[in-house]
């Protein structure tokens, strides 16, 4: 799962970024080959079973604190986003070929308004967030729009061809990794699915990538610098219009974490709060930080970096956990790890897909699986649910 994280530049975006990569515990072996100077780990966090089995368990690539487990995932800085990014302008080919990567977004916005439409400084409160959020829909949208229309003639050609709409556009859009589906669903909803495309008028073409970028690219709003006085008024105005809206201080963030690694607190990144530990000698002028950061904390619930992770994660993409164990009796693997690895998958996938994603040759001599609480086989076709502890049996073993 790759999370990208869009945004105007000077609103917070690099620190974002920073603050969900920087690790409060190092976690070695990550399952991704290669990371790219903006491509990083960040960690969704769950209540992990551990607590519900009992036991000690000690992860290959996720890591367990105090029965919380935090599952990596991929996270891309996209490039800065300017006007007239889907006609190539600043790094506009860089931002959407980033952005097409992506399964899910997360657009940081300068929610206290102190920034303009480039990131220049302003006095704060005269900024428009809201107006943000627009241009980067609409970049989107004429983004899918010219890639529709590209061609325009080969379009008219496959129109008259005999193939349906549904099958041009999915040629047109194949290499966005927009599912037949989703387009069957957009062209229902809009009562389109019967009508060439040489007759769309702008309008219905407009709407068209505009609900396909809504199912296909889902948003999270992270509504950073809300520590800023000037936040409040925008902020109220966002979530209004919009779902998936969290309040949020990527600086803050950093901050903790900071002072969680040089041992000043006891702080996991999305708690509730923190406690600084005993004996701990802070000059005034921390102890004033860590103060702010605890009432905002207490006003919002948490900074607000970890939450938009994990609403994206969990929300917008609607992944489940699976945990995966070879002996159902001990829940380990092979080498004896307990509890060894946490899965994420989309909801409604199998038994068969859990294997699939294992490895390859687990799909292939799938036979069937043992749900470890039930101790019941279940088939392919099994729909797993979140929290599951599977067993998978295949006549072909893992290499």
């Amino acid at each position: 799962m790759l999370i990208g994280l869009i945004g105007k530049a000077n609103v917070g975006k690099s620190t974002f970024f920073s603050a969900s990569t920087d690790n409060i515990v190092n976690i070695a072996n990550y399952p991704f080959t290669t990371v790219k100077p903006n491509l990083g780990i960040c960690h969704v966090r769950v209540k992990c079973v551990c607590t519900e089995f009992g036991v000690k368990d000690n992860p290959v690539h996720s890591i367990c604190i105090d029965g919380i487990r935090f599952v990596p995932v991929q996270i891309i800085d996209v490039a800065g986003l300017v006007p007239g990014a889907h006609e190539g302008k600043g790094l506009g080919n860089k931002f959407l070929d980033d952005a097409r990567q992506a399964d899910g977004l997360i657009h940081v916005i300068d929610v206290s308004g102190s920034t303009d439409s480039e990131g220049k400084p302003l006095t704060p409160g005269t900024g428009d967030p809201l107006g943000d959020i627009k241009f980067v829909e609409e970049e989107f949208d004429m983004w899918l729009v010219s890639i529709i229309r590209r061609d325009w003639d080969k379009i008219k050609e496959l129109d008259s061809s005999g193939l349906n709409t549904n099958q041009i556009l999915k040629r047109r859009l194949s290499g966005l990794g927009i599912r037949e589906s989703a387009i069957d669903k957009v062209l229902n909803n809009l009562k389109l699915q019967n009508k060439k495309i040489r007759s769309w008028t702008e309008q219905e073409l407009l709407d068209f990538c505009t609900n396909t970028r809504k199912i296909v690219k889902p948003v999270l709003i992270a509504a950073n610098k809300a520590d800023i006085l000037t936040s409040q008024d925008h902020l109220k105005k966002i979530m209004v219009k919009y779902d998936n809206v969290i309040a949020c201080t990527a600086e803050l963030e950093m901050l903790l974490r900071k002072a969680a690694k040089n041992g000043f607190v006891h702080y996991l990144p999305g708690d509730n709060s923190f406690e600084i530990k005993e004996n701990v000698q802070l000059t005034e002028k921390q102890r004033s930080a860590l103060q702010i950061v605890s009432d905002f904390i207490k006003k919002h619930g948490s900074t607000g970096v970890q939450d938009a992770l994990n609403v994206a994660c969990f929300d917008l993409l609607r992944k489940i956990v699976v945990y995966p164990v070879e002996d159902e009796s001990k829940l380990t693997d092979k080498k004896g790890n307990i509890l060894p690895e946490a899965y994420l998958l989309n909801e409604e996938s199998t038994a068969k897909d859990l294997a699939n994603a294992i490895h390859d040759e687990l799909g292939r001599g799938f036979l069937f699986a043992i749900d470890v609480r039930t101790r019941k086989r279940l088939g392919a076709d099994y729909k797993l649910k979140n929290n599951d502890v599977i067993k998978i049996v295949s006549a072909t073993s893992r290499k």
